[in-house]
């Protein structure tokens, strides 16, 4: 089996020097199994830059499953609009648009839920002060994945209540012990997954 992993800057595993990220630790895992992971990951990236590049880069690697790992800077407040980036329905066509893409390569898909972040450092983030990502609109983000996948049947992952201030290394992305808790999150639901499993036997 061959999974593509499509997300942020997370997902490219920012802030893990050790083991650089969830993703490549699922990669290195699955690797024993003869079960390829590609990580594309791209760091600042939002749901409506992957719809144009799903196909191709899933295609290409011939990607028996697409799991979605992507929300976080969608949900940006942009202080310049006193707006946030996305609206909840915009949003909602976006996470849809995904999905209808994904489901012309394969029916194996997965959405991951968005992480929370610690306010006192991403209001605004330093490195972009007309940027600010808050909890609230993180949680109707989660929101409106989890509610699309329940509707189509699709697996969803909860991780906003996976990290802990500490385990976040800015604020936004996780650190070593961030990244590890995701991985083995991410990893016990796939292992569990008979669809997954089924082709390391």
């Amino acid at each position: 089996m061959k999974i593509c992993i499509f997300g942020d800057s997370i997902t490219w595993g920012a802030c893990d020097n050790e083991k650089g990220g969830w993703a490549d630790q699922l990669k290195r895992f699955f690797m024993e199994k003869d079960i390829g992971v590609y990580n594309l990951g791209i760091s600042g990236k939002k749901t409506e830059d992957f719809i144009p590049i799903i196909k191709e880069e899933a295609k290409v690697r011939e990607a028996e499953m697409i799991i979605f790992a992507i929300g976080i800077n969608d949900a940006q407040f942009i202080h310049s609009k006193n707006d946030y980036y996305l609206s909840k329905s915009e949003f909602e066509e976006n996470i849809k648009k995904l999905y209808e893409v994904a489901k012309e390569i394969t029916e194996n898909i997965i959405f991951l839920g968005i992480t929370s972040v610690d306010e006192s450092k991403t209001c605004p983030i330093p490195w972009g002060p007309d940027k600010s990502y808050k909890n609230e609109r993180i949680k109707e983000f989660n929101g409106i994945i989890e509610s699309f996948c329940k509707q189509k049947n699709v697996k969803f992952i909860p991780l906003n209540d996976i990290l802990s201030k500490d385990e976040l290394y800015d604020g936004i992305h996780p650190g070593v012990k961030g990244h590890a808790k995701i991985y083995e999150r991410v990893r016990e639901e796939l292992v569990n997954d008979n669809t997954i499993m089924e082709h390391s036997e």
